[in-house]
């Protein structure tokens, strides 16, 4: 099959996508009531100049009120620091903003129904107590971890599992359609992001040919891709071909309180033998196909065997979320498993949901940095961190550790740059290694400790990946898939510059203040 000359099938005529609704940002969404903020008060001082001093004093109430209220939330202390910044600036409209997002208007149900169906199929998968064990004893600190994902979000540990790694979307895709074509019972796919052209094209192909011969297929996409990538009846033309298909949580503009808790997890399950995760959607700058920021370099791992029944789980319980009765899941869980005559190590698939208060990915992150004693090699295109993060980079590069991050040298997102950068000097300074990826964009998310564990998922190292998204990871203790982590990590740091103290100063006074005004409203980002 020749990729260059191959596009496979396309539904949509060429620029005929979806409609982008009136939305507003969250940044946009701030400017906006600060400017109304600003005409409250200036109408004040010109209609009702002799209430004033009435005015000021509602204004202290309100403050001490909210300082007083957030000082006892659980609300991570990042956040606390936001919400004050906003109430200083915006103290009538900052209070209203503040309540009606905590209010959860519009996610509410969304909330109660994951909640539900987590609770009644968590008990589908349970730990063998012999493997979990053997971790123990291999590794303690490793051992206490596994219990802590599965005390949380009852996500096992697995032996009889192989693991393959791939340094690029194009090697993850090339496997993919491998697998693909050897489905004979179900694929069940849940993506952040579907875009027509070759990728998804190819793809599509050979969901529809498999649909045909009687083979079950699902595809699950966020609904933030009907904003400007699929239009609304993208499911109906899918279910034409015998492919049963939903948008998760569709972007309903102004009805929400914010446009949090999307689904940015990559899942790919074929016949709950083989799954695929990592940082690559289904569109071709992934897989370099279409260039948009330089070489698009990412990441992905494929497990075979018993592990990839925790993927199957996390599948069907976000494609139970708006149904009306939850499927019974046995049928896909007890399929007889083929294990991989050569396997080594373990794996753990985990997921973090948005709506509980357990931090997974963040607590993985660090629990990993706590634990590291040689080296802790990271690549992540986003670095926003909450203080909890931060400290534990430090820390770890303070007490002798190796810490070594790979950014992005061509950026995405200029707001989500300029924030990376604020943090530089700081970590820095403690002795963590930065490096930026000069060839072009890092959408990886890989976490390597001492040779001896790895996550690789869709995790990123900021606010909406650690706190509002729902996420999922690869979690690898002594998987033959390691040094192939390590050695790609270091051929993708032979293509990088060096942050430096001189780099730092050298960078453009526009990007140094926006980091510095952006850092006040990070987690609302």
């Amino acid at each position: 099959m020749n990729n260059e000359e191959h596009k496979g099938i396309t539904l949509l005529k060429k620029g005929h996508k979806g409609l982008l609704h009136i939305v507003f940002s969250r940044i946009g969404l701030i400017l906006l009531l600060l400017v109304l903020q600003v005409l409250l008060v200036g109408v004040a001082f010109y209609k009702f100049g002799e209430y004033l001093p009435w005015f000021y004093a509602l204004v202290l109430v309100l403050g001490g009120v909210m300082v007083l209220y957030l000082l006892n939330n659980r609300m991570d202390p990042s956040v606390k620091v936001t919400w004050l910044i906003v109430f200083m600036l915006m103290p009538i409209v900052g209070v209203l903003l503040f309540w009606y997002t905590q209010s959860n208007l519009g996610h509410r149900a969304l909330r109660d129904r994951v909640d539900n169906i987590l609770t009644a199929t968590r008990e589908n998968l349970t730990q063998d107590p012999e493997t979990a064990e053997r971790l123990t004893e291999a590794d303690p600190g490793a051992g206490a971890l596994a219990r802590y994902l599965m005390n949380t979000g009852g996500c096992p540990v697995y032996d009889g599992t192989d693991s393959a790694y791939f340094p690029l979307g194009e090697d993850m895709w090339e496997e993919m359609l491998r697998q693909l074509e050897q489905a004979q019972h179900f694929i069940f796919m849940e993506y952040f992001i579907v875009d027509e052209g070759e990728m998804w094209g190819q793809v599509l192909e050979i969901l529809a040919r498999k649909a045909k011969a009687g083979v079950e297929v699902r595809l699950m996409y966020d609904g933030f891709c009907e904003l400007s990538l699929l239009p609304r009846d993208y499911p109906k033309r899918l279910e034409a071909l015998g492919i049963r298909c939903k948008a998760f949580s569709p972007v309903t503009p102004f009805l929400s309180t914010h446009y949090n808790y999307r689904d940015h997890r990559k899942i790919m399950v074929i016949d709950g033998q083989v799954a695929f995760t990592g940082g690559v959607n289904l569109a071709d700058e992934y897989i370099n196909r279409k260039e948009r920021f330089g070489h698009w370099k990412d990441t992905a791992v494929m497990v075979r065997g018993k592990a990839v029944q925790s993927f199957t789980l996390m599948f069907l319980q976000m494609w139970s979320v708006r149904e009306r009765e939850t499927e019974d899941f046995q049928p896909y869980l007890t399929v007889p498993v083929t294990v991989p005559e050569r396997t080594a190590g373990f794996v753990i698939p985990y997921g973090d949901c948005p709506l509980d208060r357990d931090k997974v990915g963040e607590m993985v992150y660090i629990d990993i940095l706590n634990r590291a004693q040689k080296y802790v090699h990271i690549m992540t295109p986003y670095l926003i961190l909450d203080g909890e993060l931060e400290t534990a980079l430090k820390f770890a590069a303070e007490r002798g550790v190796e810490v070594t991050l790979i950014l992005p040298g061509i950026p995405d997102k200029p707001m989500a740059y300029a924030l990376a950068k604020g943090h530089y000097r700081s970590l820095l300074d403690s002795g963590v290694h930065i490096y930026e990826y000069t060839p072009g964009f890092v959408h990886a998310k890989v976490f390597a400790a001492d040779g001896r564990e790895a996550v690789v998922g869709t995790i990123n190292m900021d606010y909406r990946s650690l706190y509002h998204h729902f996420e999922c990871a690869a979690y690898l203790h002594g998987a033959d898939c390691l040094p192939d982590i390590e050695t790609d990590f270091q051929d993708t740091l032979a293509k990088c510059r060096e942050v430096t103290y001189e780099s730092v100063r050298r960078e453009k006074w526009t990007t140094k203040a926006l980091g510095v005004l952006l850092k006040a409203i990070a987690p609302l980002m």
